[in-house]
């Protein structure tokens, strides 16, 4: 049985409530992907979509270039340490979608000279925690503050598993940021399907034996019958980026391991 559209401001008047929010998702858990994201449109304040090009954040991108001429501009976490071809995708999908991209890096760190020169040379062997602190988690909060981010639109999905799997529609992290998951009920051969079938650029790395590409050295192949992100930090028990860790907690982690601060720098394209 369907679930009737709540009544809500357009856009909706944050913080939300805790009843709010489970009323949206009981709503949202009904939709198709398309129509997650036509609410998200109609719905979200300050709606961006963060990505690093995965397979789930291309069906979206793809999905929002048919529904709107003015997608959400995109917000790439340039760690300085993707694959070669990861960079190659973002000017493939630059070019096909024409979709504004922000591309945030660590605070003097334009290359990976600059980044070792501040931090030393392999950073996440010593400090994994600090690195995807410095990396992602504070270069995204800083450009959220800048570019006036409210909501982001993910891809996530539950049966990536792990933290995932309990995954709703729609949520708000500790620091108060929406995040839309509206692919969070479709399995990892649906989405193979849709870009298939959309000729969605994709990573030339999936061609290869990836499924899950992050950093180049935190991400391995993955044998026939592994789950989807069984490559990415392979034999450690960890499952998220720090990206979806409680923001507050990383911070107080980092600031101990750290006396830098590493602000963020923001370039449109």
């Amino acid at each position: 049985m369907s679930v009737t559209a709540p009544n809500l401001h357009k856009p909706l008047s944050l913080p939300l409530s805790q009843e709010d929010l489970n009323t949206i998702n009981a709503y949202l858990s009904d939709l198709t992907p398309e129509d997650i994201l036509k609410w998200a449109i109609e719905y979200l304040p300050g709606l961006y979509q963060t990505t690093a090009f995965g397979l789930t954040g291309l069906v979206a991108i793809d999905m929002l270039s048919k529904i709107t001429s003015t997608p959400p501009p995109l917000i790439f976490l340039d760690t300085l340490y993707h694959f070669p071809e990861t960079y190659e995708l973002v000017d493939e999908v630059k070019k096909k979608y024409d979709v504004p991209i922000h591309v945030c890096k660590p605070e003097g760190c334009n290359t990976v000279n600059d980044f070792e020169a501040k931090y030393g040379e392999k950073f996440w062997e010593a400090d994994e925690d600090t690195y995807d602190f410095i990396v992602k988690v504070e270069p995204a909060r800083l450009a959220y503050e800048e570019l006036g981010v409210k909501a982001v639109i993910t891809g996530r999905r539950a049966s990536q598993g792990g933290d995932r799997a309990s995954l709703q529609p729609l949520e708000v992290d500790t620091t108060g940021l929406l995040k839309l998951n509206p692919l969070f009920a479709w399995t990892f051969p649906f989405v193979q399907w849709y870009i298939d079938e959309n000729r969605v650029p994709k990573n030339k790395l999936l061609n290869q034996g990836y499924r899950s590409i992050g950093d180049w050295h935190s991400t391995v192949k993955v044998s026939e019958g592994q789950g989807e992100r069984a490559g990415r930090w392979a034999g450690k028990d960890k499952s998220e980026c720090g990206l979806h860790k409680d923001y507050f907690t990383m911070k107080a982690q980092a600031k101990l391991a750290t006396e830098s601060k590493v602000p963020v720098a923001v370039s449109s394209s």
